[in-house]
């Protein structure tokens, strides 16, 4: 096609499919994006604790221990078939919880509880949306599709946050939440149009522990996976929450700032993360993913803790660019690299037990509330970055021949 050669990022768009993906999946991004700062920001000013604000974010991820099973279930009847039960769900429960704004009945236990389920199914969205595009993307658009994918959670990020945090701030909880979940019954009704949803890739059989063991068996003889996963589970743990959120807390309490300072703050290091995902859609196809995956987990700790000393608001929406931007080119190539190794039988599996790192994404929040009460956000947010780091350094050295080599396989082109 003739945008191939002149907007190589358009390439993947070729493919039908696509074409209907890349706008549920944003759709589905930022209704994500609109009900965490929406539900987050209600929690912190109705509880007026930090610890609790990072119990809310920790809930939405410990589906994480299901994503596997959802690896599993689509490996058997459809990753398309899969991912529209799950944004059907997405749907219900946000009108549930726009009921009760509207009709005052909203209370923190009731948005605690609607989080929780939420949280056990949201952390298998990405690993559908993956699986979909590495099975319906030839592999040379493999990286440009991955990269042009990341711009809908990244793009949320910008103008979900601000749009959330400014309907919010405008119109109150009720009608923030009409646009939640309008945004849900568009995705759904995308979802239909992308390919992958007749039939699994695999025969149903009678046990699917026996298929979730298989997966774990063969990443666990693959050196390169070993790492990636550790690593995976690593940024998780100790990088992600603080910029995650937590940012609710720094807009609050750190730089005394109102909704809308926490949707600029979530916005800046959004833009940077879609300028990384942008040039990967371009220049993918010369990256190294190995290789460049290891330097920006350092550039992001590093970027971290230059945002905890930040001095304001403004030179801290500057630096979460960067950390933006690096976290980017670090989280797009870890991915790419495991669906290039993964057979197409495997490949639900091998996604769905990626999502298991996410696991440490609670974990380092519900560690970094009391510690944040504590010590303050930004001892708390140096000691996580140069923990990590050393840790980091620690797997480098450990796989540097299946990492850091040039002629290893998670670095080819």
């Amino acid at each position: 096609m003739k945008h191939r050669l002149r907007v190589p990022a358009l390439a993947p768009f070729g493919v039908r499919s696509f074409r209907f993906q890349w706008p549920a999946d944003l759709a589905t991004s930022w209704a994500f994006e609109m009900e965490t700062l929406i539900l987050g920001w209600y929690v912190l000013i109705e509880t007026g604790s930090v610890v609790l604000l990072a119990v809310f974010g920790s809930l939405q991820f410990l589906g994480t221990l299901l994503a596997p099973f959802f690896g599993v279930a689509g490996d058997r009847f459809g990753y398309r078939n899969l991912l529209c039960l799950m944004r059907s769900a997405y749907a219900l429960l946000a009108g549930s919880l726009m009921l009760l704004f509207f009709t005052g009945a909203a209370t923190p236990a009731a948005v605690f509880m609607i989080a929780l389920l939420m949280g056990a199914i949201r952390p298998s969205d990405l690993v559908m949306r993956n699986l979909l595009i590495g099975e319906t993307m030839p592999g040379d658009l493999l990286m440009r599709a991955m990269g042009v994918s990341r711009t809908t959670m990244d793009s949320a990020r910008i103008a979900g946050a601000l749009a959330g945090t400014g309907l919010m701030a405008t119109l109150g909880m009720g009608p923030a939440y009409v646009a939640v979940s309008g945004l849900y019954l568009l995705s759904l009704l995308l979802t239909f149009g992308v390919a992958g949803g007749n039939t699994g890739t695999m025969a149903v059989r009678a046990s699917p522990l026996r298929d979730l063991r298989e997966g774990l068996t063969w990443i666990w003889s693959k050196p390169a996976l070993r790492a990636i996963m550790l690593l995976a589970f690593l940024v998780n743990l100790t990088a992600f929450p603080l910029t995650g959120a937590l940012l609710a807390h720094v807009a609050k309490d750190v730089y005394h700032l109102d909704q809308r300072g926490l949707g600029w703050l979530v916005a800046s290091f959004s833009a940077g993360a879609l300028a990384g995902s942008v040039a990967l859609s371009v220049h993918g196809a010369a990256v190294q993913p190995a290789r460049i995956m290891l330097v920006c987990i350092a550039l992001w700790y590093a970027a971290t803790i230059a945002f905890a000393h930040a001095g304001g608001p403004l030179v801290g929406c500057a630096i979460l660019f960067v950390a933006g931007l690096v976290q980017s080119l670090c989280m797009v190539p870890m991915a790419v690299a495991l669906l290039r190794v993964a057979p197409a039988a495997l490949r639900g599996r091998v996604m769905g037990v990626r999502m298991l790192a996410v696991y440490g994404y609670p974990l380092g929040m519900l560690a970094a509330g009391p510690l944040i009460e504590r010590f303050g956000f930004a001892v708390t947010a140096t000691a996580y970055c140069i923990s990590g780091l050393f840790v980091m350094l620690l797997i480098a050295l450990a796989w540097r021949h299946e990492l850091w080599r040039a002629d290893a396989a998670a670095n080819a082109r």
